[in-house]
């Protein structure tokens, strides 16, 4: 079982617990703010519409994740679950967006949510397709998937002006990472859990001395702002509706694998009920972001990592995040000063974070029955995953549809998982009950706790 410091349940000294949870937030603004501005910049919206999506996305996404944390009756997995903006949604969006506007994108959105809120009931049915060796996989295809976009960070972005892979950029991300790297081994307690948020304070403040800092953003943000429901209007195209029903459909399958993980992270019997009330809220999440005016919201995969690495699985914790990221929507000049971290600071402490997804799957692999049926299973879902990961361009002449199942490495290698397990002869398909509990050695932490 993993060592965990805090459990599910606990509930840290206050000082502790706000340190913990902006390491959370850290983990989570880059990716909550970077749909909206990419949908923005792709449809050429204007600059107040851009930040009105962008402070929707972000209050959206703190109320949401302090109700999956908390839980309100059957609403809500009650376990420390970041919710985002996510990228599944964006090449729906941007294709509702260039025919339908805006008004198009959040409407297709509501009615999509329907997908997923029915789908939620029927998870413990779900849950059976995911057997040990598949859920290895998934957990496994997550990191993989994240690595990538942590590498991009270090090298300092692929954005326009962009000096990617230069030494500076390098030698920053490889320091943040030394240091948490030696807060988390030699580091005793809060020291060892805030590894993550201390290490990039550390990293910003050299930055700061080095001068690669920039505040332009902080001088151009506002100081308050209330993200008004129903500001951009809504539509309901049919194609819209279709194209985001698919997306949600995606999503819920990636989602299961994160909750998955999550599970393992956190020590936590993932059943079909529990899995429920999880999907449950990103259905109604989604829902209550589209109506804020705001793009879909799904589980934040980056965010098992931090759990995964300071053994921190207080769902407190999450949900003061969840009040942080609600403040930041409330008070965009906040999430101007996170947003002035320079990304190679992020890359350095991310790729701790995503790499130890990866080594939670690996361990969780380690454990499950090595025949060549499994073998096969594997080789064929991470292959299958990693192809449309690293070459995405592969499916750039197949029909959208396949684009849209198809585009994500996790979602990829979780359908081939599934499938491959269901076929492939001499084992019964998964017959995992939905209050069985889960006999595979949870993996252990790289640190100590205490």
């Amino acid at each position: 079982m993993n060592n965990l410091l805090y459990k599910v349940d606990d509930r840290p000294p206050p000082i502790t617990t706000t340190l913990l949870a902006a390491q959370h937030m850290l983990a989570a603004l880059g990716g909550i703010i970077a749909v909206p501005l990419v949908v923005g910049a792709v449809l050429k919206l204007p600059a107040d519409q851009i930040v009105a999506l962008v402070n929707a996305a972000l209050l959206g996404s703190g109320i949401v994740t302090a109700i999956q944390c908390i839980g309100v009756g059957p609403v809500g997995i009650r376990l420390p679950c970041v919710m985002g903006t996510s990228f599944a949604f964006v090449g729906a969006a941007i294709s509702i967006g260039f025919e339908h506007g805006v008004p198009g994108i959040l409407g297709s959105s509501l009615a999509g949510s329907a997908i997923m809120i029915l789908g939620s009931f029927f998870m413990p049915q779900i849950r059976k397709l995911f057997p040990h060796q598949v859920t290895a996989v998934v957990v496994t295809m997550i990191g993989l998937s994240l690595v990538p976009v942590a590498v991009d960070w270090a090298a300092g972005g692929k954005g326009a002006g962009a000096n990617y892979g230069d030494p500076t950029n390098l030698g920053i991300a490889l320091f943040v990472l030394a240091v948490v790297i030696v807060l988390v081994q030699f580091g005793k307690g809060i020291v060892s859990a805030a590894a993550v948020v201390i290490g990039i304070a550390i990293g910003y403040a050299v930055c700061l001395f080095l001068g690669l800092v920039d505040f332009s953003t902080v001088q151009k943000a506002a100081v308050f702002a209330v993200p008004q429901p129903l500001h951009f209007g809504m539509t309901f195209p049919i194609s819209g509706i279709l194209a985001m029903s698919l997306a949600y459909i995606v999503t819920i399958v990636e989602t299961t694998g994160t909750f998955m993980a999550l599970g393992s992270a956190t020590n936590t019997k993932m059943k079909g009920k529990l899995l429920c009330r999880g999907v449950l809220c990103d259905g109604l999440g989604s829902a209550f972001v589209s109506v804020l005016g705001a793009p879909p919201v799904s589980t934040f995969a980056q965010n098992v990592g931090v759990i995964s690495l300071t053994g921190v699985a207080s769902r407190y914790v999450v949900a003061l995040t969840g009040v942080m990221l609600a403040a930041a929507g409330l008070f965009p000049v906040f999430g101007a000063v996170v947003v002035t971290i320079p990304q190679p600071v992020l890359g350095g402490a991310g790729l701790m974070m995503f790499a130890m997804i990866i080594a939670a799957g690996v361990q969780m692999l380690s454990h499950v029955e090595h025949d060549k049926r499994t073998g096969l299973l594997i080789a064929v879902s991470v292959g299958c995953g990693l192809a449309v990961s690293v070459r995405p361009e592969l499916l750039s002449k197949l029909p959208p549809f396949v684009h849209e199942i198809f585009g994500s490495g996790i979602s990829t290698a979780a359908i081939m998982a599934v499938v491959l397990n269901l076929v492939l002869p001499d084992r019964p398909a998964a017959v995992v009950d939905e209050d069985e509990e889960d006999d595979v050695p949870q993996p252990m932490l790289i640190r100590k706790a205490g």
